[in-house]
């Protein structure tokens, strides 16, 4: 029997009209190669936005303000930028409740910093072997309510060559990308992870410490909403792997991953098989790893992103110091904010407050 783990709130359902009907997608069009796309939201996406986030045009701006004086009275976090686009991703994800957006960019960045060996230097080109594995992957078009979908088959990953570290890097570089897509980030993103293959030897290397970081980045830490997470092709070893994960998992989150085994009629219900591909009932063809970057390294708009290069550490306070840190032109700002001890105001309740205190 299926059974869904949720990350995020309430379950959309494949067959929720609401969920059809604003994402745009039509059930009867023809799939075909989606690029990013980095322009403005449709008006039905605001739409969604507007119904499922919170993201209320007559309130919009007040809020995110609201999040920057909140960001700068804390000064628990420094961000490398403070530009409403990067600030909105973070809105978005806690459907633009300002406490829940602050706690999540704090764990954003603590997570950059307690895991600099998964961003100091990374270059996702160099990690060309995992694509030519077959390891991870995201389909070139969208499904039916117009979210994309990354693809895990964890049987084709070979634990003596390469660890889940180098998986890891592989995913944040491309959920870095992504992410630069409102549509990502209003919609959230879909997962499939075939354990077809899966041994013991695979288990044994999914240590309690490997599953608290993947639970963070996919859950806790990063600035986009996982719709749903699909688990297909598990065998008894998945038990011993679950086993680790379950106690780190809260009810909400138990909500949206469903197990279909082999059953490809399950995973159908909620992924239309026009967009998957045959090796999962479905017509499209693989797409690697590698065709994925290489589509984003060809597009001149994901490369001037500064995204694109924050594959670095971008340190946080601590309890007793700043850390030394390379910041753009945004935390400058910032910086210069925070020197010059400018008061700012509460926008709810109108009061000056102290600048940024150091714990």
């Amino acid at each position: 029997m299926s059974r869904m783990l949720s990350v995020f709130g309430e379950v959309e359902k494949f067959n929720d009209p609401v969920a059809k009907n604003t994402s745009g997608y039509d059930e009867d069009m023809e799939p075909s190669f989606a690029g990013l796309d980095l322009e403005t939201p449709p008006d039905h996406l605001l739409q969604y936005a507007r119904l499922h986030l919170e993201e209320l045009p007559d309130t919009k701006e007040s809020v995110i303000q609201e999040f920057k004086d909140l960001i700068y009275e804390r000064g628990d976090v420094m961000p490398h930028r403070m530009d409403d686009p990067f600030l909105v991703r973070f809105l978005r994800a806690r459907r633009f409740n300002v406490e829940k957006s602050y706690r999540l960019m704090t764990r954003y960045y603590q997570f950059k910093e307690n895991n600099p060996e998964m961003h100091d230097e990374v270059n996702p080109f160099h990690l060309k072997f995992i694509g030519d594995d077959d390891v991870l992957s995201v389909l070139p078009n969208r499904e039916q309510t117009g979210r994309r979908i990354m693809i895990y088959k964890m049987g084709n990953w070979n634990p003596s060559l390469y660890s889940m570290d180098e998986i890891m890097k592989a995913t944040i570089a491309i959920l870095e990308c992504a992410i630069l897509e409102q549509r990502a980030q209003i919609l959230g993103g879909i997962c499939l992870i075939d354990m077809g293959n899966v041994s013991l030897q695979h288990a044994w290397n999914i240590t309690p410490s490997i599953a608290s970081k993947i639970v963070e980045l996919m859950v806790t830490s990063f600035p986009v909403r996982t719709h749903a997470i699909h688990i297909v092709n598990q065998s008894w070893v998945f038990d011993i792997i679950y086993t680790i994960f379950r106690p780190m998992l809260d009810e909400r989150m138990k909500e949206k991953i469903y197990f279909h085994g082999d059953d490809l009629d399950s995973l159908h219900a909620h992924i239309d098989p026009k967009f998957l591909p045959a090796c999962y009932g479905g017509v499209q063809p693989e797409f690697s790893y590698m065709d994925w970057m290489d589509s984003l390294r060809n597009n001149p708009r994901i490369v001037r992103d500064k995204s694109w290069t924050i594959f670095k550490t971008i340190p946080i306070k601590d309890n007793t110091k700043y850390n030394s840190i390379k910041i753009n032109a945004c935390s400058e700002q910032c910086g210069r904010r925070r020197r010059r001890n400018i008061e700012t105001l509460d926008y709810h309740s109108g009061r000056q407050s102290q600048s940024p205190r150091r714990n």
